[in-house]
């Protein structure tokens, strides 16, 4: 990064965006959860203002709100249940999906190439939620409660009662609960980005 891109990052306001961006995030994240197959999976909308934000101001700021916004989860909510992997979880699966879509709009910042880097950012969302499903979480759950698999592949029957074995789960419901995920917090930032981009760019009057 060179002096002028820092001296840019770190400017009064730029900083006054990013911070505004993560208390919205961070109160979504605390706030409104929808329960999809629980006690596991929950859709949240906490990564719309990180999209946002990554967006109008690059990937570097929207990593930075991705961490103050689980940071700061962590900080009011404690380590919970998971132990924070639950955070990491968050951090890994998100930071899949801003990179690539960070990377693609800012060679040409059109609405297509918006488009294109959502597609190949919910990709890579859901490719991260399944590995890291398979080689954290999951372990974590069992270890941690003294579960076994068939126990955690019956939280996702309960609720889609084809989902019968471990590959299952991850396919058939670890992957389209990301895939929905990151749909819908793309379909939100589509919908929002332009009225709200004289705030994200620093346009206001």
């Amino acid at each position: 990064m060179t002096a002028k891109a820092k001296t840019q990052l770190f400017s009064v306001p730029n900083l006054t965006r990013m911070a505004i961006l993560t208390a919205l995030a961070s109160i979504l994240f605390l706030t409104l959860e929808i329960p999809i197959i629980p006690p596991m999976y929950k859709l949240d909308f906490s990564n719309i203002p990180i999209l946002l934000g990554t967006f109008a101001m690059g990937a570097g700021p929207g990593l930075i709100m991705l961490l103050l916004k689980n940071v700061i989860h962590v900080l009011i909510k404690g380590l919970g249940s998971t132990m924070g992997i639950g955070n990491l979880a968050d951090i890994v699966t998100t930071a899949a999906y801003i990179l690539p879509a960070a990377m693609l709009y800012k060679r040409n910042k059109t609405r297509r190439n918006a488009l294109i880097g959502m597609g190949a950012g919910t990709l890579c969302q859901v490719a991260a939620a399944v590995l890291v499903n398979y080689l954290i979480m999951i372990p974590f759950y069992m270890n941690a409660f003294h579960m076994d698999i068939a126990t955690i592949v019956g939280f996702a029957t309960k609720v889609l009662p084809f989902v019968q074995t471990e590959a299952e789960f991850y396919f058939l419901a670890c992957a389209p609960f990301n895939l929905l995920k990151a749909v819908v917090i793309s379909l939100v930032t589509l919908l929002i980005y332009k009225p709200l981009s004289p705030f994200l760019h620093g346009r206001m009057r």
